[in-house]
């Protein structure tokens, strides 16, 4: 393992600079020694693009496990990042050296703002010729460093025999909260030469779970006990919590907020739970009214509470692994620093009686179910089209949000998610990911079918993994929302007064363009068409398109319009 600062040391003598063409797998290699470690990981799938700086991984993952194709490095990752989230497990993704690890960054970033789970391994010329500015082919400067700042930890394996300690950190270093992706750096010659009978030491130290301070508990539980009106806010660090949030909840009698990436940590038909709406108005009313807060695994970003202007209790708990999170965006008067797998099971033993108002449920209740009556006025034909989704479709169903006005707007609030490995977004809002992430999640649940909510812009950015929906075919219904280009900053334009500049696209003939492809495809411009497409769909199971003409359905939604920060003297 090395860091940043060694690229330009080598420590293999035992590795000859061969170029990649002349190398041949004449036994066991570095392919034989990955596959070991993805079924001890229980990852059976990798996605990736095959390249001559990772031949051997790819070939013996195709021959032994299952290796997904995809058109593009970016999309490896995605899909990779929609498996991990929606099956639990780790995901797998396999890229080449140079351009094509680069052109996995802006995806890594979107799993490690998600904490996701992504095992990246990625090709490098050899190893011997790493940091000399030869010109070897596909030879870039600085590739550990990138990965180094896309990832959550990045390796590089630097001889033959430590690949399988290498990989197998890096397996350890997955399971270890904070989650995040981690990548992989390995030589194209040291994949041949990696003896899967001739490895170094393996560490085989589980991975440590922080608890907390045991006084800190006790303090939180004080302070929990005492209230007459509690709330739970679960952020992305509640999704791994499991029951006991909800027997948390229920014990302490606390309506449950949640941000984007904590939905499901509570099933939202919950008596208890309120969901993602805490801008609401009657919502942000029952904060006020409330007099403590337990915010679990969140950081209370801007975008979810009021650009910071929220006013959440003084008597605030915050359970964070990251001990600067604690406080830093808003006061607590107990910090406690660990995971909450382990910290919120240790509350609901340490709560003990509470003093939790009686009808504090039923004030509960009606706050949500005001926000959702008032965000189904706001969106019009939309709120049929929300509640077709969620009639036919499995309850344990992955949905997949793009960047998409319907899924930006109802997708992350009112259509129902009732556990946290069915809840897959943008976590860090980048447009054109959901198509990958959406075959991802089908190819790791196979056993229900999974929709994803994109657009025609966001689908435009990654095309070419229509082929791949084609290929695998999984049991995927894909919703196309097609308003002819970028709606949201349409949007935005128009508010302010502005023609729309960059945002009307030209955009395929998506019926064609399917129809090339041998995929299924409906285009509707009505709520009862697409309740009847929708269910033909399900019931055929594979891939389906069904492209909403945004244009047509009515009554027509308000306009969208997210917040955006202008400096206070270009407004004047």
């Amino acid at each position: 393992m090395t860091t940043p600062s060694d690229e330009t040391e080598h420590t293999s003598t035992e590795a000859h600079a061969v170029p990649a063409s002349h190398l041949r797998a004449i036994g066991p290699n570095g392919g034989d020694l990955l596959v070991r470690v993805m079924r001890d990981a229980g990852a059976e799938v990798a996605f990736g693009v095959v390249s001559i700086h990772n031949l051997p991984l790819v070939e013996a993952i195709d021959r032994d496990l299952r290796f997904v194709p995809v058109r593009h490095e970016a999309a490896a990752i995605n899909a990779a990042d929609g498996y991990a989230r929606a099956s639990g497990r780790i995901g797998v993704a396999i890229t080449s050296t140079g351009t094509g690890a680069g052109n996995a960054a802006g995806s890594m970033l979107e799993a490690l703002t998600a904490q996701s789970r992504v095992l990246h391994v990625t090709g490098n010329i050899n190893a011997e010729l790493i940091g000399e500015h030869k010109g070897a082919y596909h030879e870039v400067p600085r590739q550990l460093a990138m990965l180094t700042a896309i990832s959550q930890h990045a390796l590089r394996i630097g001889t033959p025999k430590q690949a399988l300690p290498v990989l197998t950190e890096a397996v350890r270093l997955l399971r270890t909260a904070p989650h995040g992706p981690v990548s992989v750096d390995w030589p194209i010659d040291l994949q041949y030469l990696a003896d899967p009978h001739d490895q170094n030491r393996v560490d085989d130290r589980e991975p440590r779970t922080r608890t907390g301070n045991r006084r800190d508990i006790e303090r939180a539980a004080s302070l929990m006990r005492a209230a007459r009106r509690p709330l739970i806010w679960a952020g992305g660090g509640a999704r791994r919590v499991g029951p006991s949030l909800r027997a948390l909840a229920e014990a302490w009698g606390a309506g449950v907020l949640t941000g984007a990436n904590g939905r499901g940590s509570v099933a939202e038909d919950h008596r208890l739970a309120i969901g993602n709406f805490a801008s609401d108005p009657d919502v942000v009313a029952l904060i006020e009214s409330a007099d403590c807060l337990l915010t679990v695994g969140s950081h209370l970003r801007g975008n979810e509470t009021l650009n910071f202007e929220l006013p959440l209790p003084a008597n605030h708990v915050q359970v964070d692994l990251d001990a600067d999170a604690l406080g830093r965006n808003f006061e607590v008067e107990v910090g406690l620093q660990a995971d909450a797998v382990a910290a919120v099971p240790a509350l609901v033993e340490a709560l003990g009686d509470v003093a939790t108002e009686d009808d504090w449920g039923i004030c509960v209740a009606e706050a949500a179910a005001s926000a959702r009556r008032r965000h189904r006025a706001d969106i019009g034909a939309h709120a049929d089209l929300c509640d077709a989704i969620r009639k036919r479709l499995p309850r344990r169903s992955p949905i997949v949000r793009d960047v998409t006005i319907p899924g930006s707007s109802w997708g992350n609030r009112l259509l129902a998610v009732y556990h946290p490995t069915d809840n897959l977004y943008a976590a860090g809002g980048g447009i054109g990911q959901g198509l990958a992430m959406s075959i991802g999640a089908a190819v790791a649940r196979h056993d229900v079918p999974v929709l994803a909510i994109v657009g025609d812009g966001g689908v435009q950015v990654h095309l070419g993994e229509l082929a791949v929906l084609a290929a695998e075919r999984p049991d995927l219904v894909v919703v196309l929302f097609n308003d002819g280009g970028y709606g949201v900053l349409r949007n935005l334009q128009h508010a302010a007064g502005k023609p729309g500049r960059a945002v009307d696209l030209a955009t395929p003939d998506f019926g064609k363009l399917a129809d090339a492809l041998g995929l299924r495809h409906r285009r509707i411009g009505d709520v009862e068409s697409f309740d009847k497409a929708l269910k033909k769909a399900l019931k055929k199971g594979g891939p389906t398109i069904i492209e909403v003409d945004a244009t047509a359905l009515e009554p027509r939604p308000l306009d969208l319009v997210p917040p955006s920060i202008v400096p206070e003297q270009v407004r004047a």
